[in-house]
């Protein structure tokens, strides 16, 4: 099944779960109906930034649209090349703790696209965000000050400071970004990839 398949049939599989229509999550995530329909069928591609406002309206964390298996694992060992991914219009993130619960530490690799932003809405969450540049180059500001991560520089921060990232190359940078929200009900993920 090919990942736009899988992403429709996740977000057709949760929202039906919570007994919503498409135009009544269309209300509550703020996106257009047709888009939705496009997702759930397959025709599209949501963006990072969609699908974290999808996530938020469903109370999910954002890998729920590729989890493939509904059991918690207590551990999680993934070879190379074998960790749940999804493309997203500017970037990617591959899941590093695929089954296991949502709370406590929820570590993932982004690519970002080159210049590609978090948008012009800075993001608040609860918890703690750690930062680890492992490829090219990306600003981040945390409550009004900037900095610049090459390879090997992390970063870790109080999550509740409003923050922004940024992609400074004309190539892909990548991260390990490992959100640790202080509150289950807390979707970091949802709100880290919003436009």
């Amino acid at each position: 099944m090919s990942q736009k398949m899988e992403v429709g049939r996740r977000l057709r599989a949760l929202r039906g779960e919570r007994g919503l229509s498409l135009r009544a999550l269309a209300e509550q995530s703020g996106l257009n109906v047709n888009t939705l329909s496009l997702i759930e069928n397959g025709r599209t591609s949501p963006s990072v930034s969609t699908l974290q406002q999808l996530a938020g309206s469903l109370q999910v964390a954002i890998t729920e649209f590729f989890a493939t298996e509904p059991e918690v694992k207590k551990v999680v060992h993934q070879k190379e090349g074998t960790r749940p991914s999804i493309s997203f219009e500017r970037g990617a993130m591959e899941d590093l703790a695929s089954g296991m619960s949502r709370f406590g530490a929820e570590p993932i690799i982004v690519t970002i696209e080159p210049l590609a932003d978090s948008g012009k809405k800075p993001i608040v969450h609860t918890g703690r965000e750690f930062v680890f540049c492992l490829d090219g180059h990306i600003s981040y500001t945390v409550d009004g000050e900037t900095y610049l991560l090459a390879p090997g520089d992390s970063l870790f921060f109080e999550a509740y400071l409003p923050h922004h990232w940024q992609n400074t190359e004309s190539a892909p940078s990548r991260a390990l970004l490992v959100l640790c929200p202080m509150d289950e009900r807390d979707q970091p993920r949802e709100r880290h990839f919003r436009n």
